[in-house]
């Protein structure tokens, strides 16, 4: 074998079948033979990115743009990476400099477009998008993701339209049935119940796309208040979901119990120089419990940016970790995170989140499952605001449970592991109770929705803020809004799904059981 085409294509099958080493080996071979071969220069780079080297894949992707004549699709390349590597502002000037070079690329474009929308660019996402779709014409993903980013950008009439366009060349689109529920609330005289229903009988072909179609159709009947139809549905689609997956809640349950042993009071009140900077707000919880709205509140001040639901924190933790457990491999993932340099992540995360925010001096960062980090914010962080909105457990597991995440939260397609995970979780966030004492506030979304003025301000003195009678209004337009509860929280503040689980109590039965065994509930 001697040809470069016959080299990166085994290189690139040996990345496939995670044969990581043999592949950089071979990408070293093949770029010292070959220094000026675009092709060459970019296997290296992947070569090197599947290693763990992002600086020298780095290194490589810029080898390969410079041999090629700045060639775009390998600048989106290294735009790609570079947003791995959270350095914000050097993707969207990069993303700026494709969209220019594009000119009538559909395809390229349509990359750019979910670039944007990655780095939670929601409007230029849609834009590019757009461009591409005048060129290209309509095609299922392309729709798809367009829909997707008009979605969180609040234009649900033109996503409509494109989820109507989509679902004409793609009638087995699940996701797409899916999203067309969730945009709006769904009435007698405005649904799609017998479109969904007639789709699911003509037969949808993969199992993923009817689970999502059954969810379209709970969530339909659910609004139309057909609520035995809407969970049988819903269970339906719930078991086939769970199928296709390989998970163990045992196992992640055990990772929270480990963070729990490891972060006593003793390791918390154990001082640990962090990184003395104001400005990160953490919004935490379970998904569903009103963090968005709480995020929404914040927003309208016009004080405090959404970063959005960062990875950045869980992720810096986790590289750092893993440094020590390389040099101590006995040790756990828990008990080698406290060994960690907290001010040097709180410094990295601030960085980042800080682009993620365009410079803002407070954001927010609204992943909900940052509640297991609650300590190690806490020692990174010690002036960050940590706010966690509690809910109803019967109709945090319910809302839990009738909502598709399609890649997150595995716990909640079976309602034995939701209800495990649910404990799980309720311990953990009175374990940080206990071992940090008045450093996290709780806010209950059944007083949020009820209440929102005074709940608001409880939240504005918490985080320091100037109260702005502006908190109450509707949301602006040109907020973005990246969650499934992008449609909802641009509602005006409700109570309706105050006490919604107990419509299913009997169907809800077993979870109750666990939740009330557990002590979580009343028996």
């Amino acid at each position: 074998m001697s040809s470069l085409a016959q080299k990166v294509g085994l290189g690139y099958e040996l990345l496939r079948q995670s044969r990581f080493t043999e592949a950089l080996e071979l990408s070293r071979e093949v770029a010292g033979a070959y220094p000026a071969n675009p092709h060459a220069l970019s296997f290296a780079a992947e070569a090197s990115l599947a290693n763990g080297n992002a600086e020298s894949a780095l290194e490589w992707i810029d080898q390969a743009i410079a041999s090629s004549g700045d060639d775009p699709s390998l600048k989106l390349k290294k735009a790609n990476l570079l947003s791995q590597l959270r350095r914000r502002p050097e993707v969207q000037a990069l993303a700026a400099e494709i969209t220019a070079a594009a000119e009538n690329n559909g395809p390229l474009l349509q990359q750019v477009g979910h670039l944007y929308h990655r780095i939670n660019m929601q409007p230029e996402a849609v834009a590019q998008f757009e461009r591409a779709h005048a060129l290209v014409g309509d095609s299922p993903e392309l729709l798809y993701r367009m829909a997707v980013a008009r979605f969180f950008s609040g234009d649900f009439e033109q996503a409509e339209r494109d989820l109507d366009r989509l679902l004409t060349i793609a009638p087995q689109s699940g996701p797409a049935l899916y999203l067309r529920a969730t945009l709006r609330r769904q009435t007698p005289e405005h649904n799609h119940i017998e479109d969904i229903e007639r789709r699911l009988k003509a037969g949808i072909g993969k199992l993923e796309h009817e689970s999502s179609a059954l969810y379209a159709l709970a969530k339909e009947l659910e609004d139309l208040g057909e609520y035995d139809r809407s969970f049988a549905a819903l269970a339906a689609g719930a078991v086939k979901k769970r199928s296709l997956m390989k998970y163990d809640v045992q196992s992640e349950i055990a990772s929270l119990r480990a963070i729990r042993d490891a972060y006593t009071s003793g390791a918390m009140d154990t001082p640990a120089p962090g990184h003395d900077e104001e400005g990160a707000i953490f919004i935490v919880g379970m998904p569903r419990t009103g963090t968005t709205l709480a995020e929404r509140l914040l927003v309208q001040s016009g004080k405090v940016a959404a970063a959005g639901e960062l990875l950045d924190f869980g992720n810096l933790l986790a590289a750092s970790t893993q440094k020590v457990i390389d040099a101590d491999p006995a040790q756990s993932q828990a008990s080698a995170s406290l060994q960690i340099d907290f001010a040097q992540l709180g410094r990295n995360y601030m960085c980042n989140a800080r682009q993620a925010a365009e410079g803002s001096p407070w954001f927010i960062d609204k992943l909900p499952v940052n509640y297991l980090y609650c300590g190690m914010i806490r020692k990174a962080l010690p002036k960050a605001r940590i706010i966690h909105l509690v809910r109803d457990p019967l109709d945090s597991c319910y809302a839990v449970f009738k909502t598709l995440f399609f890649n997150s939260y595995s716990f909640s397609y079976d309602l034995d592991d939701l209800a495990e995970y649910y404990i799980a979780y309720r311990q953990m966030m009175r374990h940080w109770h206990t071992v940090m004492p008045g450093a996290i506030l709780d806010v209950r979304y059944e007083d949020l929705v009820t209440d929102t003025e005074t709940q608001a301000r409880r939240i504005y003195e918490w985080c320091d803020l100037p109260w702005d009678p502006a908190v109450l209004d509707a949301p602006m337009d040109h907020k973005v809004f990246s969650t499934a509860s992008a449609a909802q929280v641009r509602e005006p503040v409700h109570s309706r799904s105050v006490n919604s689980s107990r419509r299913y109590a009997v169907h809800l039965a077993p979870l109750a059981a666990k939740l009330a065994a557990a002590g979580v509930i009343d028996a």
